[in-house]
């Protein structure tokens, strides 16, 4: 399937949905039933540092780091409507930032080597050329600059998951579903529209950080705690309760 096909369907989708999802999953959370910043503490005092966020969707990750001290704000989104609402939150909350519009693969003409961190909360996995897309992450950074992203875990789509079946299982077992090595991309009907996206390995996001000249220095998957501690009732959090749904990364730029 071609890269540019892709980037304009998922484009339309997010253009169509950013009211549906405006707020959704930003910082502090990093993800379905994950362990949130709170708890992990990775990126650290951003006090007067300069932050870009990849795939920034309504804004509400930049609004988070702006109230923790962040000293330059920028963010990239493949979705116009997405950035003309974290337009407005921002300036609503008196905060400054560079938006970008454009997918994340493309020479932007973002500064090289100028920011502190560079971040991506649930929005790295879209990208139709990963280790492209860290090479210009990398290129971003400045020298010792930090990479922290977050992404669907690989097994999420691999185990009890089928949309057609409308996600259900019943029991405590699920069966796989989709084969852990399948990396073609998928069509996936949301919402009345549709999404493309890949279900990437775990050692392709490791490697292709290694080849992008990132060293690892945290990986996390977990669950957490109030998931681990309930009830398990419904599927995706008797899900979360077997397996991570969420995986997150924060890399060292060389």
């Amino acid at each position: 399937m071609e890269a540019g096909k892709i980037i304009k369907t998922n484009q339309k989708y997010w253009d169509g949905n950013a009211e549906a999802w405006f707020g959704a999953t930003a910082l502090p959370v990093y993800g379905v039933n994950c362990v949130t910043e709170d708890d992990l503490h990775l990126f650290g005092d951003v006090a007067g540092k300069k932050l870009l966020e990849i795939c920034c969707g309504s804004g509400h990750s930049l609004l988070y780091q702006a109230k923790h001290g962040a000293g330059e704000l920028w963010g990239v989104d493949l979705s116009g409507k997405q950035l003309e609402n974290a337009r407005g939150l921002l300036a609503e909350n008196h905060v400054q930032a560079r938006l970008v519009h454009g997918a994340m693969e493309e020479d932007l003409g973002l500064p090289l080597g100028y920011f502190d961190t560079v971040y991506s909360i649930y929005g790295i996995g879209w990208t139709t050329d990963l280790e492209g897309t860290f090479r210009r992450v990398a290129s971003y950074l400045k020298p010792g600059g930090t990479f922290i992203f977050s992404w669907h875990h690989t097994l999420a789509y691999c185990v009890g998951w089928a949309p057609e079946a409308g996600h259900q299982w019943e029991g405590d077992e699920m069966p796989f579903t989709r084969s852990y090595f399948d990396e073609e991309p998928f069509t996936m009907p949301v919402d009345g529209s549709q999404i493309i996206l890949r279900n990437r390995k775990l050692s392709t996001y490791v490697n292709a950080l290694a080849r992008a000249g990132f060293i690892i220095e945290q990986m996390v998957e977990q669950s957490d705690r109030a998931t681990l501690e309930s009830k398990p009732e419904g599927y995706i959090l008797r899900k979360a309760q077997m397996l991570p749904i969420s995986v997150i990364f924060k890399a060292r730029r060389a």
